[in-house]
């Protein structure tokens, strides 16, 4: 019975995958079967190259505030590691995020990186959670920010509305302060979990809110990285921005301020494979209610999300090389 548990664990992994790569290919499909292609791919050839390294560069100065960013989480529950370090950890998980069917790879590649030095691999994840958490409140921050400047730009019929995106982002910000900021009381909500592996899950449960009240009596640092949070989610919007203009597409910045993270937060649905046809589907819709037309929408998502993906080769160097350091000691 053992032995088929692992054969039914791998096909329900492919026939999911099958469902997600399935939906991926429809959502393409529609939207490439409501324009004319080839006037996109002429399109795309008149882009400036100038242009398009500078998106490059935005993206690389994300990382980098990134890694800064994850620094500052680690410091705060005093684990030292070398921030070159984490930066070549972070252009890992970028390649792994990026070049795998699902994006919880590089937050594996980032656990791994730092169980050691912080001694704890509990630790460690506690620190991408805290980390991923303050990502996404700063995601929907700049996207309300975004949609408000929007709709004075849009005063007929906003796209988004902004109320919806402030009470998300209050939402999730008053959902996670108890679980900083009483973390015994987060230890207890947790405690049920126990009747499965009272020591082992008990023990998890200590390191967890140990290292939640860690980040409660250092508020500077939470404040701090969420800071950092902000100017990496609105580096990405400049870093979309930079490829509009690239491809001569008349956009406002105010408008990609919300379809940004509006898609990013959409793509954390698992439907799709690394948000293809999610992604762009996302866009069309935003596109089409400013009144651009579903191609400067296709056109912008994919030639984004190459550069990101010709960037991420940059992590697979890095991991080779670490492979081969491994091998060499």
């Amino acid at each position: 019975m053992s032995a088929d548990q692992p054969e039914s664990s791998s096909a329900r992994r492919y026939t999911l995958l099958a469902v997600k790569l399935a939906v991926s290919i429809v959502l393409l499909v529609v939207l490439f079967s409501s324009i004319d292609v080839g006037s996109l791919w002429t399109t795309a050839k008149l882009a400036s190259v100038p242009w398009l390294l500078v998106a490059l560069l935005v993206f690389a100065i994300n990382v980098g505030a990134a890694a800064w960013r994850w620094s500052l989480l680690l410091a705060a529950q005093d684990v030292r590691v070398h921030t070159r370090s984490l930066l070549s950890s972070c252009l890992v998980a970028n390649f792994f995020n990026n070049f795998l069917p699902s994006n919880i790879g590089g937050d594996v590649i980032r656990i791994r990186d730092t169980a050691r030095p912080a001694g704890s691999k509990t630790l460690a994840t506690t620190v991408i959670l805290v980390d991923r958490a303050l990502g996404m409140i700063a995601l929907v921050l700049v996207a309300a920010l975004g949609a408000t400047a929007a709709g004075r730009t849009h005063p007929s019929a906003a796209p988004i509305w902004p109320l919806w995106l402030w009470a998300a982002f209050l939402a999730a910000a008053a959902a996670c302060a108890p679980v900083v900021f009483a973390p015994d009381g987060f230890g207890r909500l947790l405690q049920p979990l126990t009747v499965f592996h009272p020591t082992w899950v008990g023990d998890r449960i200590e390191q967890l809110t140990g290292a939640l009240a860690r980040f409660r009596d250092q508020p500077g640092a939470l404040a701090a990285c969420f800071g950092g949070a902000v100017f990496v989610q609105a580096a990405v919007v400049v870093f979309y921005y930079a490829v509009a203009y690239a491809l001569h597409l008349n956009l406002a910045f105010t408008d990609l301020a919300v379809i940004v993270p509006v898609s990013f937060i959409v793509q954390l649905l698992p439907v799709s494979v690394n948000g293809f046809g999610v992604r762009e589907a996302t866009f069309s819709f935003y596109f089409t209610r400013i009144g651009q037309p579903i191609e400067s929408a296709l056109l912008m998502s994919l030639v984004a999300q190459a550069l990101v993906m010709l960037f991420s080769l940059t992590g697979a160097a890095v991991y080779v090389s670490r492979a081969r350091h491994r091998h060499l000691t």
